[in-house]
């Protein structure tokens, strides 16, 4: 399995983890957008450096080739998938009471 069709299929399975099984519905909210975009800033400039300086290599023949700040597109589109799977998991047992 390419790592281009693994981060897709993270992706759908953390959209609708978000929507339909805990149903916290972050991608509606503009706290998470917010919150989101700080954090993928930080990606950026740390990934981004670490695959510029040849830390991360990838094999182009298992990626599209598209690349933002020399990363990937599909580490932002899988870092993004792990967001939104943690935060909906955290305000899912926020909601059930569970604070440890």
């Amino acid at each position: 399995m390419s790592y281009t069709l693994m981060t897709f299929l993270v992706l759908a399975v953390a959209i609708l983890w978000d929507l339909f099984i805990v149903r916290t519905r972050l991608l509606g909210r503009r706290v998470f957008w917010a919150g989101y975009a700080i954090i993928i800033l930080f990606q950026l400039l740390i990934n981004g450096w670490l695959t510029y300086n040849n830390v991360f290599l990838y094999d182009e023949s298992a990626i599209l080739g598209v690349r933002v700040f020399y990363e990937p597109i599909e580490d932002l589109i899988f870092g993004f998938s792990l967001v939104l799977s943690v935060q909906s998991m955290w305000v899912f047992l926020g909601r059930r009471g569970i604070r440890h």
